[in-house]
């Protein structure tokens, strides 16, 4: 096995800081909550008024075996004025929080938790996948305008819907890309691993520019070795079941009741969304536009996590740097006191991936 030293060093460096983990499952349930409390005296809205109108919000009905993984504000309302985003510093008696509630399965969340600290990362904070991936690849404008995130990873699609920049809606598809592998496996009479490799080297959706001579060498079974397989066949089994994945997230954005609201259209992420050619399908399936979204604060620095594959690593970054999870010396800071995130991110980056 070949090392990078420069690998060893990025190690180092997230074992000693970083502590957020992202999960993801269907088991992950949303809910949009209201929470109220009083701002004594009418005096001006701090820190602890704002975490009391969450806790209040927070306040819901869990069953025994869930418990919550977060509750984010999607908006305020100080004395009946809607509309606001931050009301620190605000003078006000009565603050009211609109905020989106995930919750998640205990068992499943213990056992995350557990493996992450067996293999020596302990975890401070659970982050929910589609809302860490929003953060590395959509824009404050497609938040603030409306957008819908899925995540197409390998067991699952993660869903987030961003409306006047806070989460409306968040759902987890039990299908992704380990479906389409499972597909060429078996249409093919191929093993997984060599499905898994045609699937990343040669996939691709566009059936009618195929001839039906063109063929690829693949491995497989017994004593066959490899065999010659119809690349026509193979671009048909791939387009069939990522049209199916696609149909799926849109009877999604037509269950929200939000399809509506998302002039900003679809960004697509996560590993298989590097497929060529899902742009054009998913703008046919979808009806408004569509992109493959890019971690934008590592665009054009270190090409290898530059690629969808990488939204969601990439928004842990972000997520610590946000809510103060991650410290240039591990000793952890509040959002306020780092206004700069991305530069955080990326001057971390500079020591971790370049050598020094």
């Amino acid at each position: 096995m070949r090392v990078d030293c420069r690998d060893v060093k990025l190690w180092n460096s997230a074992h000693s800081r970083f502590r957020n983990c992202g999960i993801s499952g269907t088991h992950i349930e949303s809910t949009n909550s209201r929470g109220v409390v009083a701002i004594h005296g009418g005096h001006a809205v701090t820190p602890d008024d704002i975490e009391r109108a969450l806790e209040s919000a927070e306040a819901i009905a869990v069953p025994q075996n869930r418990e919550i993984i977060h509750a984010i504000p999607r908006g305020y309302t100080l004395d009946g004025q809607e509309g606001v985003k931050d009301p620190l510093g605000m003078i006000g008696f009565r603050l009211e929080v609109e905020a989106h509630i995930a919750t998640g399965a205990v068992p499943p969340i213990q056992n995350l938790i557990k493996a992450a600290q067996t293999s020596g990362l302990p975890v401070s904070e659970l982050v929910f996948n589609p809302i860490a991936s929003g953060d590395a690849v959509l824009t404050s404008a497609e938040k603030e305008m409306g957008v819908i995130l899925a995540d197409i990873g390998g067991g699952t699609t993660d869903i987030a819907v961003f409306i006047d920049g806070g989460v409306w809606h968040t759902n987890v598809l039990p299908i992704g890309g380990l479906n389409v592998t499972n597909d060429l496996a078996v249409g093919l009479r191929i093993p997984f691993h060599a499905a898994e490799e045609i699937k990343i080297i040669h996939g691709r959706m566009d059936v009618n520019t195929i001839t039906d001579e063109e063929m690829l060498d693949v491995a497989a079974f017994g004593e066959e070795g490899h065999r010659p397989i119809a690349r026509k066949l193979m671009a048909e089994i791939i387009h069939a079941r990522i049209e199916e994945i696609l149909q799926l997230i849109l009877a999604e954005i037509k269950r929200t009741g939000y399809e509506k609201m998302l002039p900003a259209g679809v960004v697509l992420c996560g590993g298989t969304a590097e497929l060529p050619g899902l742009r054009a399908i998913a703008r046919d399936v979808f009806q408004m536009p569509v992109r493959i979204g890019m971690p934008s604060a590592m665009e054009g620095f270190v090409d290898r996590v530059s690629s969808p594959a990488f939204a969601t690593a990439i928004g842990l970054l972000l997520w610590g740097f946000e809510n103060g999870s991650v410290a240039e010396n591990g000793i952890t800071r509040s959002k306020r006191e780092n206004p700069s995130p991305l530069a955080g991110v990326l001057g971390w980056a500079k020591r971790a991936f370049l050598p020094g």
